[in-house]
This record gives C-alpha cells, structure tokens and sequence, in this order.
C-alpha cells in the first residue's frame, strides 16, 4: 500500500491546518490511470466486467497519487461504471466488483480523503418531464451507491446543479423542492446544491438549499459569470454558503477556478495561476475550508496549490516537482530551464512562488523546433546506448522529419515513451514531458 511521506504528512497535519485541495476525475502524468469506455452496441457482460474492471483498478492508482501527494480532496468520474446506471448495465458491479471498491475505501479512509461526485448536465431533478426526472433519480442513485460500496461516510457528497428553468424559475424552484421529497434519505444526507454560470446564481441556490436543509457549494467562476444582482463579493457568499454545511456533512467545500483568456465566459483556465489563487485564499476568512479546483491540468494544479500554503517549506517538494517538470520546460524555454535551476541552488530557501512562476511562464510559450529538438536529444540520452541499430535510424529519421516538417514532435516522443517504457526508466516515466506537445 502506497503511503504518504512522513514529513509531509507531519506538515499537512500541524495545529490549524485541516484545508483540503482537490481536482477532478482525471490525473495527468501518471501511468496507467486513464478511464475507459465501451459503446453501447458492444456493451457485452464481459466487456463490461473488463471495462469496469480497468477503471477501478485506474481510480486506485489515482487514490494512491492523491496520497502520496497530500491530495486530500477528489472528484471521482461519473463514468467509472460503464452504463452504470443505465438497463444496458444489468449486472451486478457491485458485487462482482467488491473487493476492488472495498481496498479503494480502505485507502481512502486511511488517507482521510474526502472524495465526490457530480452527476453531468442530463441529471436534470427539477425537469418538467416525468422520464427525465425518474431518469435523474436513477443516476443519483447510482452514484449514492458508488459510494456507499466505497464505504465512505456522508460527508463524501453528491452536487448537482439546479437545473433548468424553463420558462418559470419559480415553478423550476418548486418542482425541485418536490422532487428532492421523492429521493431515497441516502441521497438526501449527500445531496449538495451548486450556482451555476448561466440560470440559477448564489443566491437563488442558498434559498433552495436553506428551505431543503441541504449544502451549497460556492463556485467563484460562476459566481463571477452569474452573480446575482445585488453581487457580492467571494468572500461574503463563501461565508453565506458555510452555513448552510452541517456537522454531519463535513468541512464546507467551494469550487475554484479561473477564467480562460479569450475563451467563452466561464471556460476554465489550462493551470491554475498561483498569483491569483493565493490573493483568492488570502481573503478567505474560514481557512480550513476544502477547495475544489476546476481547471485542465487537474492534479499539476492541485499539487502546485498545496506546496503552496503548507505551513513547513521544505525545498525538497519543489525539487520533486522540478524532477518531473524539466524536460517540458526544456522544452519551451532554455532560459527558463536555467533560471529554475539557479533559483533551486539556495537549499535555505523555499520560492514557491517564483518557482511555479517560472513554470507557468515557460508552458505559456510556444513550442520552437530547435527547443524541442534540444530537449528530445536529452532524453534519448537515456537510452542511447542501449538501443538497437533499427531503434537509433528510426529516432534519428523521426528527430529529422520533425527538423524539416515533415514529421511531428508528437511522433518522436512516442517513440521516446515506448524506450522509456522498455527501459523501465522510471525517472522518465514520472516526468510530465510525455503529456504535454
């Protein structure tokens, strides 16, 4: 079983530090936790045990990373059971499946990680459509049951978003206050309401979740794209929604994320801007909360934003970090390869800020072919002299396709990962310069 670093874990555990910092469903650079799907016209039992199968093993070693880590918070996929909810799924996963779920919970508990669900945009409880609203209740259960096989109390949640309104917010509101009665006390205890971008703003979800005795969770992004009209700012609804978080329900958790340059109101940013989130966390006046980061890189983002609020810097996480960072960029920028190594010489020292800056600077920068041709070189040098005859003509002819563009980047670093995979160079196999093109 894969454990916590020991110091870290003294860190993260210090009087008054309890914050939890999380990301969804996806994990980025680790091997071997990608999910897996099935089409319905091939949704045989067999296919479906190994689908299921595959996944579970997948959210195991996503536990395991969050552990190590010090990722205490996680949104697990919807899609971890293939048609999980649907009739095309008839078997029973949960008990065909159990031992997996039950060493998951056991990893989960032991970690005191928290994790979660969020149904998608078709589980729509407040639908003025019979189907649609037997359909949502299904899918909530589902995932209730996930879960409840998973062994994890009632402070693990369920959000969903309102819904739509459908020409009568009011009527909206109402039927959803109806249809919450009809839910099984299970998804009740774990239901919890989130303001959305574009229909129902904070302060319409505080109303619903203070008369259904339920908890919102506070989304900054959307409160920002949809604030209600008498506004406010972060912090002051961050405090409105904490108190609608019971004791049995846990810590109060939010949803945080920045808006993406240039894309549409709402889109989410590629990393989360450590500038931005530290000005956002330092207004927070309740800083035990759990926050819940919505952005593309997932857990880079969240490993980025606990190195930067532990109460004990230790020089060594960034090292760590930069390990798996380098080549990438390498990659993007030599002067910032360099300047990162410079401000990593002074072992007494812990700039997390400047670090993650640098960072954020060199993946903002476009890829230049003699950058990358550089970085791809020092990374063969693992391998160079192990290699067969064939497997240095074709690096070589891919590395020059690449130089003449004729070729792609992406085309040489596959074969770069397949070396990396057959060398069992491990080092390279943690390194973040396979995910990023």
């Amino acid at each position: 079983m894969m454990e916590i670093d020991k110091q870290q874990q003294m860190d993260m555990h210090k009087e008054g530090y309890t914050m939890s910092i999380g990301y969804a469903c996806l994990n980025i650079g680790t091997p071997g936790t990608k999910m897996r799907s099935v089409m319905q016209r091939n949704a045989t039992a067999e296919k479906l045990t190994e689908m299921t199968a595959h996944n579970l093993a997948a959210l195991e070693k996503m536990i395991d990373y969050n552990w190590k880590n010090n990722i205490k918070l996680f949104r697990i996929s919807s899609d971890l059971i293939p048609f999980g909810s649907s009739p095309v799924n008839r078997f029973p996963w949960w008990d065909i499946h159990q031992e997996a779920f039950r060493s998951i919970g056991a990893k989960i508990e032991k970690s005191g990680m928290r994790v979660s669900f969020h149904p998608g945009q078709y589980t729509v409880l407040n639908s003025p459509t019979e189907d649609v609203v037997a359909r949502a209740i299904l899918e909530l259960d589902y995932h209730n049951k996930m879960l409840e096989y998973l062994g994890v109390g009632n402070a693990h949640k369920i959000v969903l978003h309102v819904g739509g309104i459908y020409g009568d917010k009011t009527a909206a509101m109402e039927r959803f206050a109806a249809n919450f009665e009809s839910l099984s006390d299970a998804v009740k205890h774990r239901l919890v309401i989130e303001n959305d971008d574009q229909l129902y703003n904070i302060e319409e979800v505080l109303e619903l979740a203070n008369r259904l005795e339920i908890p919102a969770v506070f989304d900054n992004l959307h409160h920002a794209v949809n604030p209600p009209p008498a506004g406010g700012t972060d912090s002051y609804w961050t405090r409105e929604a904490g108190k609608t978080w019971k004791e049995e329900d846990g810590k109060q958790k939010i949803h945080y994320s920045q808006q993406a340059p240039g894309k549409r109101p709402g889109a989410h940013t590629d990393t989360i801007v450590l500038d931005t989130f530290l000005t956002f966390y330092e207004k927070l006046e309740d800083k035990q909360i759990d926050i819940m980061l919505e952005v593309k890189d997932k857990n880079l983002s969240a490993v980025k934003c606990v190195n930067a609020i532990l109460p004990e810097k230790r020089l060594s996480l960034l090292e760590k970090e930069w390990g798996r960072y380098k080549y990438t960029i390498l990659e993007k920028s030599a002067a910032d390869y360099q300047s990162i190594r410079t401000l990593l010489k002074d072992k007494t020292a812990y700039p997390v800020v400047e670090f993650y800056r640098l960072i954020e600077d060199a993946l903002a920068k476009e890829t230049l072919p003699g950058s990358a041709e550089n970085a791809a070189l020092h990374v063969w040098g693992y391998f160079k002299n192990n290699v067969t005859e064939k497997e240095r003509d074709q690096f070589r002819k891919k590395l020059d396709n690449y130089r003449n563009g004729t070729g792609s980047l992406g085309t040489v670093k596959r074969q770069l990962f397949k070396l990396a995979i057959e060398h069992e160079e491990k080092y390279l196999l943690q390194s973040l310069y396979f995910y990023f093109d």
